[in-house]
């Protein structure tokens, strides 16, 4: 294994819930075995793209009810591509080149996948989320 592909398998949280099995799909797996960890692992950086993405929109986010702004975090992953290519950027980044090749074949399915957990992943973190001087006071 080179250097590159140990040092990238090795900085991936394991996540221990993950299940693996000969029924599932290889989109299935490669989802459990590589989206889960990378995205995982590049959480802390995705929430503060999306915290950009926020300021970026003249902060509308803020004034939005909970709902509203479960809506809105689920819009820009699925419309806004600048937003979307970004995210998918961060993530294929840190594929190997084995993994890449996996991905080539089934690019479509493999990125509706990885923005689902994404989406998900904002939306189990929305309470950080809120506007920066209310975080400042607490």
């Amino acid at each position: 294994m080179n250097s590159r592909q140990s040092n990238l398998k090795g900085i991936r949280p394991e996540i221990l819930s993950t299940t693996i099995n000969d029924n599932m799909s290889n989109d299935e797996r490669f989802q459990n075995l590589v989206l889960r960890p990378i995205i995982k692992l590049q959480n802390d950086l995705l929430i503060q793209v999306f915290k950009n993405y926020i300021a970026k929109h003249k902060s509308v986010f803020y004034d939005l009810p909970l709902e509203k702004r479960m809506d809105y975090i689920e819009n820009a992953i699925q419309k806004d591509m600048k937003l979307r290519n970004a995210m998918k950027g961060m993530i294929i980044g840190l594929f190997t080149v084995e993994e890449y090749l996996i991905y080539i074949e089934n690019s479509s399915a493999l990125n509706k996948r990885m923005m689902n957990i994404t989406k998900d992943r904002l939306l189990s973190h929305i309470q950080l989320f809120e506007k920066p001087e209310l975080l400042a006071a607490v």
